[in-house]
């Protein structure tokens, strides 16, 4: 057993679980060319998710644990980049945390419907990932 495994972070021994990524998305300037290179590159299959507020795809992996997967997306701004999905227990607290850090707010808080919320940050390298807090009751 690994030092790692034996000693638990402060998040871990409040929440039980430690901050790790649950999700990807993959922006794209030209979503078909990239579902087929995706596709044909790992096998993954690329479909599109009924229902959303924006044209989005799920990108199944082919893992049964659904935090394995992700989602594809029309590129947004020109520097728009693959975003890793970090979940932590309170999507406030940590993007207040990440600013006292260095980090920068670029996406406000916004909800997904019925699975969470995520605020999407930018680092002191200037790499953007997004804070993820699941909540059934989101809307």
């Amino acid at each position: 057993m690994s030092t790692q495994t034996k000693t638990k972070s402060k998040s871990e021994k409040k929440n039980g679980a430690s901050p790790r990524i649950v999700w990807f998305e993959i922006p794209a300037d030209n979503v078909e060319r990239a579902r087929t290179f995706y596709g044909k590159l790992f096998g993954w299959k690329i479909d599109k998710f009924p229902g959303a507020r924006m044209p989005y795809w799920i990108v199944n992996t082919g893992s049964d644990d659904p935090a394995r997967n992700g989602g594809m997306m029309e590129r947004q701004f020109p520097e728009h980049t693959i975003t890793n999905y970090i979940s932590v227990p309170s999507v406030e607290q940590a993007a207040a945390k990440a600013e006292k850090l260095g980090g920068k707010i670029c996406m406000e808080k916004t909800a997904v419907p019925e699975m969470g919320y995520f605020i999407v940050c930018r680092d002191t390298e200037n790499n953007a990932f997004a804070l993820w807090e699941a909540d059934e009751n989101a809307k």
